[in-house]
């Protein structure tokens, strides 16, 4: 394999396990966001499990084995009412957004067009769940965040970090890094994920 299409293994991998991320993710908004806004939460959890399935058919395709979903994650913040669903929802995006840049930057042809579609999707739900917008989806969540390991080695990384790599599994707090959950983890929220 060369090195070209190593990279873009990683950037699918990393956007895989984003996905595993958000899925679990809006697990927890659909449990705790008010009926007004549940069937928008509904949906974005479904466009994300189809997400998630298309890019696991497409590491096979690659000739790589698809990262599996981690059996928790962190979340970045409690939420215990509809605001912070709100909140968490708008999160999950624009960190989704952010590995999908990635994956738009390593990809090419079709791959490439697909991941553009998908980081688009991420940040026009973004706005609708913040109600606001910023000037680069996918690029402006990751000025304040440092880079971290490399996700094929196994180890917790954030998917706002502008790697390729991206994370590996575990916490939504990076769309998908960090460590299963655990003490001191919002446990309570976890318990209204639905299983995939």
């Amino acid at each position: 394999m060369s090195e070209s299409e190593n990279r873009e293994l990683d950037a699918l991998q990393a956007a895989l396990a984003a996905e595993h991320a958000a899925v679990y993710g809006y697990g927890v908004v659909g449990g705790r966001i008010g009926e007004e806004r549940r069937s928008a939460a509904r949906t974005a959890y479904d466009a994300h499990r189809a997400r998630r399935d298309a890019l696991a058919r497409e590491v096979r395709d690659l000739g790589g084995k698809p990262v599996a979903a981690a059996a928790g994650y962190a979340l970045p913040f409690t939420v215990p009412d509809s605001a912070a669903a709100l909140r968490l929802a708008a999160e999950l995006e624009d960190r989704v957004a952010g590995v999908y840049s990635d994956l738009v930057r390593a990809a090419e042809g079709d791959r490439r067009a697909t991941a553009a579609g998908a980081l688009r999707e991420a940040a026009v739900r973004a706005v609708r769940w913040r109600g606001g917008s910023v000037a680069f989806p996918g690029l402006a969540e990751r000025a304040d965040s440092p880079s971290t390991p490399d996700a094929a080695s196994g180890s917790a990384s954030d998917a706002t970090s502008g790697s390729a790599s991206g994370p590996a599994s575990g916490s939504v707090r990076g769309a998908a890094s960090g460590t299963a959950s655990g003490p001191g983890q919002d446990t309570a929220s976890a318990q209204a994920a639905p299983t995939a």
